[in-house]
């Protein structure tokens, strides 16, 4: 709108119009002396440090020798202060003196300087700024959701957001850029009034550098680092209404979840952050609430969601969101030809929502799951499928179908105006136990909304005959529930008691190097890499089997398992380097605890490794492979197991 366009006016503004701006925008003018109370000790631990960097920072602006002295002083004691109220220890990572750089140049008195500083701390400043914290899982979440082949690319390299933005957040960019720049920046910035304008200012900038990153990708991680740390350095002044304009439409590209399931990362509260909100770093995508996913299809403009359900056949059946697509991650496994068939339609009927402007349509793919762990490892799967082809905007839905019913039973989904009346269907059309309204599902009053699955069968009836078959069996999918229980073989024939196993392949000088296990090393390039033909062809090796290994994520490595007489190998191809491999995991078979696979994915074989205690098993890893004819697999497995106990029990 006009007074966004005029909000971002770059201006050069005298100081004493910038103090008055600054303080009016962070609410500070006429605030009292909070110093007042302070003794003016200098004397934290930490006082030598604080000083040098303030002693620094007034060497970087310039100034003549008795200004510099006073402004030291000033910054000294704004920091002590903070530290000391605040019960906070100074440590030479924190950004604080760079923050006070733009507020330097405003010519303000000591009262207002700290009034200032503490604002911007308080507003605009994210809790957890620091390495790997939370604030920099979240901007990899917003880089991944827009820019997919650059996130994957930093990934690779594994260059995580707080090596090159950890002063970006913390000083609000004003460590690496000019103090004029800095301060055009603020003008803009502090009129904003909204804290994570900031994640979306670095998404530019690192947009910006994209280019200059793929051209050189043959650079060490540590060049990756200096040149994207640097990037900051050239803007200019008028670049900043661009850049400004480009982080709100990028902004309006977001879901709004990203705030509001973030929205504790700012402020002043002391209150911990509940566990479960703390943990981003093991989040597959950005997560995106239910309720957001039902209002943004009824709102215009903004983000528009097209959901995808993942659930089992049956489950979907019985009922699902009335506008969702239904995708079943059981078909990835056991069916991929038919999977790949889904997914184009998939995109086909996103597409096509698109141009007709249905209710049901976005560009903004939201994967929905049952919200139960066990399950969702399938809709991960798929996801991890998506986000390996780079597809940008993806996202999923929090808690799942789960927390699709809570939401709708929350807001009593009852009375004639309720606009979530028909939110959930069943196949048959028929409206769910939720919904108590009358009314036809296709009705055209308005209130109904008509059902995607009949709207999508139609259109690709009327499109193309030779799929039509396929693709209707996949959307009306009314295949008969699946017994989806476990059987286990579990090793409970002989007691663990702690016995060295008789054989050892430890003994041949080619395998002292090889003391790897899955869990103790996670960096691909500390690992052994090995010629997979050379060892498949080893004399000790009994058997060998072609596998994926499958992660929690989702994600799929194509490996090799190999069977010696006493231990299980898994060797991980490297995609870049044909015929070798990285030796994944080395578990001795006498540790193996269980065995499992689902009935309905026998080919999906979850290894559970273990040592026995007096407390009982304990389980030390957790590895899953997707075999092909994976019961002719386990079966030599277990054999060799059964070996190698009674070995252990007639030695």
């Amino acid at each position: 709108d006009s007074n966004q366009d005029g909000v971002i006016q770059v201006q050069n503004l005298p100081p004493q119009q910038r103090a008055k701006l600054w303080m009016i925008a962070l609410n500070v003018s006429g605030k009292g002396d909070s110093l007042s109370s302070w003794d003016g000790a200098l004397d934290l631990p930490e006082q030598t440090l604080i000083h040098s960097r303030s002693q620094q920072i007034i060497d970087e602006l310039g100034l003549p020798v008795e200004e510099g002295r006073d402004l030291v002083s000033d910054v000294e004691s704004v920091i002590t202060f903070y530290c000391k109220s605040r019960n906070v220890t100074f440590t030479p990572d924190l950004s604080w003196p760079h923050i006070l750089k733009p507020l330097l140049g405003l010519q303000l008195s000591r009262k207002d300087l700290y009034n200032c500083f503490y604002a911007i701390m308080n507003k605009y400043i994210p809790r957890d700024c620091v390495a790997k914290g939370r604030p920099f899982h979240l901007f990899r979440l917003l880089l991944q959701y827009h820019e997919p082949e650059l996130c994957s690319f930093l990934d690779t390299k594994k260059i995580t957001p707080d090596f090159y933005a950890i002063n970006w957040l913390g000083s609000l960019f004003s460590s690496s850029c000019l103090p004029e720049v800095s301060q055009a920046l603020w003008d803009v910035y502090l009129q904003q009034t909204d804290p994570f304008l900031i994640f979306f200012l670095m998404l530019i900038i690192l947009v910006n550098a994209k280019d200059g990153i793929f051209i050189h990708e043959g650079e060490s991680k540590e060049e990756i680092i200096s040149k994207l740390k640097h990037s900051p350095e050239f803007l200019d002044v008028e670049d900043l209404e661009d850049l400004f304009s480009l982080a709100q439409y990028y902004n309006s590209k977001t879901p709004l979840s990203l705030r509001k399931e973030n929205h504790n990362l700012f402020g002043s509260s002391l209150v911990a952050l509940k566990e479960e909100d703390m943990d981003l770093s093991q989040a597959l995508c950005l997560p995106v609430s239910v309720p957001e996913i039902l209002q943004a299809n009824q709102l215009q403009p903004g983000v528009r969601f097209f959901v995808v359900d993942c659930r089992p056949a049956e489950q979907y059946n019985a009922g699902h969101l009335s506008t969702a697509f239904h995708l079943d991650s059981d078909l990835m496994l056991h069916n991929p030809s038919e999977f790949a068939l889904s997914v184009k339609s998939l995109l086909e009927a996103q597409k096509q929502s698109l141009e007709s402007g249905s209710v049901a349509s976005g560009e903004h793919l939201c994967f929905m799951g049952s919200g139960r762990e066990e399950e969702d490892m399938y809709m991960n799967m798929v996801l991890a499928h998506f986000l390996q082809k780079n597809k940008e905007f993806v996202s999923i839905a929090k808690g799942g179908f789960m927390a699709l019913q809570q939401h709708l039973a929350d807001i009593n989904v009852e009375g004639p105006d309720n606009v979530y009346v028909h939110w959930i269907v069943s196949t048959s059309g028929s409206h769910s136990s939720l919904s108590s309204a009358d009314g036809e599902l296709n009705s055209t009053d308005g209130k109904g909304v008509k059902s995607l699955v009949n709207k999508m069968t139609f259109a690709l009836k009327s499109k193309s005959v030779n799929v039509k078959e396929k693709v209707i069996s996949f959307i009306e999918n009314t295949s008969t529930p699946v017994d989806r229980h476990s059987f286990t073989f579990f090793l409970s024939r002989y007691p663990y008691r702690g016995v060295k196993p008789v054989f050892s392949i430890g003994d041949e000088e080619e395998y002292d190097t090889d003391e790897i296990d899955s869990s103790s090393i996670s960096d691909d390039d500390r690992k052994e890499i090995v010629n997979i033909q050379t060892w498949i062809n080893k004399p000790d090796v009994k058997h060998h089997i072609p596998c994926n290994e499958v992660k929690e994520t989702g994600h799929m490595f194509p490996s090799h398992l190999l069977i010696t007489a006493t231990h299980m190998y898994c060797l991980r191809e490297i995609a870049a380097r044909k015929g070798f491999a990285y030796i994944q995991s080395r578990q001795a078979l006498n540790s193996v605890v269980k065995i499992t696979s689902k009935k309905k994915h026998p080919e999906l074989i979850t290894f559970k490794f273990g040592n026995n205690n007096a407390a009982g098993v304990e389980i030390v890893a957790v590895e899953r492979y997707l075999i092909p004819n994976a019961g002719d697999a386990t079966k030599v497995i277990k054999q060799q197991i059964m070996n190698v106990l009674d070995a252990m029990e007639s030695s």
